[in-house]
């Protein structure tokens, strides 16, 4: 260690023991950790990162990592983080090291300064095998969300809790008697008595999932396995795993294990979002589709599935595949049976039981007592365009509910701050004496807003190096609404990431 410590020293010169002592706690991470200099020359690996890549400390002390380390497409996250001294967040590597051993894994990368000076770089390295734990107790079929305890009904927890097959929502369970969403209901129930896969599209927000569960609880299949999965959620080099499960040496520690559809065999597999998995992994599940047969990554042995299909796409399928987002061939694989789900915005005649639903809801979680929503708000709620729909209507509730003191009515000043300006707007307006004038205004604070979202979006992607999890994060909206603007605006996510 005598030579690592001199190697920290060199690049704190102006430090002592306080940076020292820090190693000692870097050595128990349970992720790997490379520290280099600014040049990119390491000067630190700990215990956890050696056993990732079956090497040691004595043989890349002060070497550059591009000489360790042989990215899959050419591109050191490291000297990328020192080339740009930004952070590089949530990279998906497949690397060799210098040794020959392959390695699956995720990289979190931190460039190092000292008085403003760029003086080196941390990477953190999250082996694949770890990820794919997690996962795993996402998606354990044992797992339940424990709502015992302070509760005034049962209400929420029947909603709640996990059904042994890894279900929550039957068809019961869904609110809504407009024509358009009945229709969708009734198509999805025909659906649910063949084994024929089932494609679901809708903007975010809409109910998919419930519509799911729902499904496969009417099915022959309900006493089986439900499993889901989002597939925008998930880098490729891990979808595939994930997917059809790994065999024992495919990468480093890769076990024999078994993938969602053997998991979900005489079950049901829910693929969300599918048109956000790259077009290769889609000719591999297009041909699982058409063989019934899986191969899991590393192995030459095929394994017999029969697994009905539920997939969803957050805009029109045919759009999709205009966009190359779509395999034309999977889609008519999978949408034997395609059920559009209307957005809230055409489903309005819903939005008085949904917001009676989401306000015993949240009075049970949040031990409130609130009965209704004043007039002016239901009125806001009427004309507001709910582009995340449902789930954006629950969570404007959750969080204006917690505003409420010991009120019994939700009022416009319980909102969350872009719905209040927006009441503030529409009284102006309607104070107005000139409706020509009143129109134009109207006209123009429409498009001020879209142009400020715009900005707004805009800015937080640069900030994130194109990143929409994080920029939604940075902004205060869900992943899957800041997609959804991606795509509204036409946004093109290549011109805020970083030069390699």
């Amino acid at each position: 260690m005598n030579g690592l410590n001199k190697d920290i020293h060199n690049i704190f010169p102006n430090e002592d023991i306080r940076h020292l002592s820090i190693l000692p706690l870097l050595e128990g991470f349970y992720d790997g950790i490379i520290i280099t200099d600014a040049d990119g020359y390491i000067l630190f690996i700990n215990e956890e990162q050696e056993r990732v890549d079956g090497i040691s400390q004595k043989d890349v002390l002060n070497k550059k990592v591009s000489e360790i380390y042989h990215i899959d497409d050419g591109v050191s996250p490291t000297m990328k983080c020192l080339k740009i001294k930004k952070p590089i967040k949530g990279i998906a590597c497949y690397y060799r090291t210098h040794t020959g051993k392959m390695v699956n894994s995720i990289h979190n990368v931190f460039p190092l300064f000292s008085k403003n000076q760029l003086i080196g770089a941390i990477c953190l390295i999250q082996d694949f095998s770890i990820v794919e734990q997690r996962f795993d107790a996402i998606f354990h079929p044992t797992t339940i969300i424990n709502l015992q305890g302070k509760r005034k009904q049962d209400y929420t927890r029947k909603k709640e809790l996990q059904f042994a097959n890894g279900t929550r929502y039957r068809f019961k369970d869904i609110i809504g008697n407009s024509k358009e969403f009945q229709d969708s209901l009734d198509l999805a129930k025909l659906a649910a008595k063949s084994n024929s896969p089932v494609m679901l599209f809708g903007e975010t927000g809409t109910g998919k999932e419930l519509i799911a569960q729902s499904i496969h609880n009417i099915s022959e299949r309900s006493q089986n396995q439900y499993t889901a999965i989002n597939c925008a959620a998930i880098p490729e080099n891990l979808l595939e795993g994930i997917l059809f499960g790994t065999s024992k040496g495919a990468f480093t520690n890769a076990m024999d294990k078994e993938g969602l559809f053997e998991k979900a065999d005489n079950g049901t597999l829910f693929l969300d979002e599918i048109n956000s998995m790259t077009i290769g992994l889609q000719a591999k599940l297009l041909r699982v589709i058409q063989e019934r047969k899986i191969r899991r990554v590393g192995s030459l042995r095929e394994i017999d599935i029969d697994v009905k299909i539920i997939s969803s796409v957050n805009q029109n399928p045919h759009q999709s595949m205009r966009d190359d987002m779509l395999r034309p061939d999977l889609f008519y694989r999978l949408a034997v049976v395609l059920i559009g789900i209307p957005p809230l915005k055409d489903r309005m005649t819903d939005l008085e039981a949904l917001i009676n639903h989401f306000l015993m809801k949240t009075n049970i979680m949040l031990d409130k007592s609130v009965e209704s929503v004043s007039d002016n708000v239901l009125q806001l709620f009427k004309k507001y365009p709910w582009l995340g729909n449902v789930r954006e209507l629950e969570h404007v509730i959750e969080s204006a509910m917690h505003l409420v003191v010991n009120g019994k009515i939700l009022r416009s000043h319980h909102l969350p701050p872009h719905l209040s300006l927006l009441l503030k707007e529409k009284t102006i307006v309607k104070k107005n004496r000139f409706k020509k004038n009143v129109q134009k205004k109207s006209t123009l604070l429409s498009e001020v807003k879209a142009e400020k979202e715009l900005s707004l979006i805009r800015n937080a992607l640069e900030k994130t190096h194109g990143r929409p999890s994080d920029a939604a994060r940075l902004i205060g909206i869900s992943p899957q609404l800041m997609n959804y603007k991606i795509k509204k605006y036409k946004i093109n996510r290549s011109e805020f990431l970083p030069d390699y």
